[in-house]
């Protein structure tokens, strides 16, 4: 692997694209570096977003991030799909398209969630092979977030750190790093967060992400919906400290506050990149 992150731009800090901000972007052309586009919601359609999406990337740098990829599922691989994404990717001019290490469906049949995959040395060659399926037929790089987890397999032989490791290592694929994820997972699961981040091979992450969680029966839940806790940023903090620089997005997706508020988690963002340099 290239160590410049397979030769892709640092495009600084971003935000993802929704729609309740068209409107704003277009007329008021916020300083922000970039655009996170979730290419499902711009996929089997011609509508008005996809207008919209048009005249944003033309302005903007833009990335895609999935979560219909399905890459941990025993279903064959979906090329109709990947044709979808690839001409949404050439479309707009998308830097990287990422996708989540887990599975969405199984038999045909979607489930509208993130599902969890065991690990196991079996699915890591598994998900390793359709990676490389799926690189083959995008001409780049496939980029993979870790999970958000709320349950272990007991047949695990594997960490979550270690499997992600090995799956990257082995597909030359890239890593986006969701802190806040990691962060969700220690809680959840009781493992140190730091340690996790020492065993990644963090000269692949081509992206960052960080976002808000909240309490649900006990457990913390990624739910996208409130300001980055403070332990969050103090793990982005670490994370920049042992080497991972790539661009950073902060995630909202439920309870959408407006581009203005937004703005203020970017100002957080740039000066914790600040104190490390």
């Amino acid at each position: 692997m290239n160590s410049d992150r397979f030769g892709l731009p640092q495009l600084g800090f971003g935000v993802g694209l929704r729609s309740v901000h068209y409107e704003h972007i277009l007329s008021k052309r916020p300083r922000v570096g970039w655009f996170e586009v979730l290419s499902d919601n711009y996929m089997h359609t011609k509508g008005r977003p996809l207008g919209y999406l048009d005249q944003i990337a033309a302005r903007y740098p833009v990335a895609l991030h999935g979560v219909g990829l399905s890459i941990g599922s025993v279903d064959p691989l979906d090329f109709a799909y990947l044709a979808e994404l690839k001409a949404l990717r050439d479309r707009v001019g998308a830097h990287w398209v990422s996708d989540h290490i887990c599975w969405t469906g199984v038999q045909g049949r979607y489930g509208h969630d993130l599902y969890p995959i065991p690990f196991t040395e079996e699915a890591l060659r598994h998900v390793a092979r359709r990676v490389c399926q799926v690189q083959d037929y995008l001409e780049a790089p496939l980029v993979l977030e870790n999970p958000s987890t709320y349950l272990d397999f007991r047949g695990s032989t594997l960490g979550e750190a270690e499997f992600i490791a090995a799956l990257l290592e082995e597909s030359d694929a890239g890593l986006l790093l969701d802190l806040n994820n990691v962060y969700v997972n220690a809680k959840n699961h009781g493992f140190d967060a730091l340690a996790y981040l020492k065993q990644l091979p963090l000269q692949r992450v081509v992206q960052l992400h960080v976002a808000g969680h909240s309490q649900a029966q006990g457990y913390l839940a990624d739910t996208h919906s409130a300001p980055v806790a403070d332990e969050v940023w103090a793990l982005l903090e670490q994370a920049l400290r042992l080497g991972a620089r790539a661009p950073l997005l902060v995630e909202w997706d439920a309870d959408i506050p407006s581009f203005p508020e937004l703005e203020l988690e970017l100002g957080k963002a740039e000066a914790c990149f600040a104190r490390v340099r």
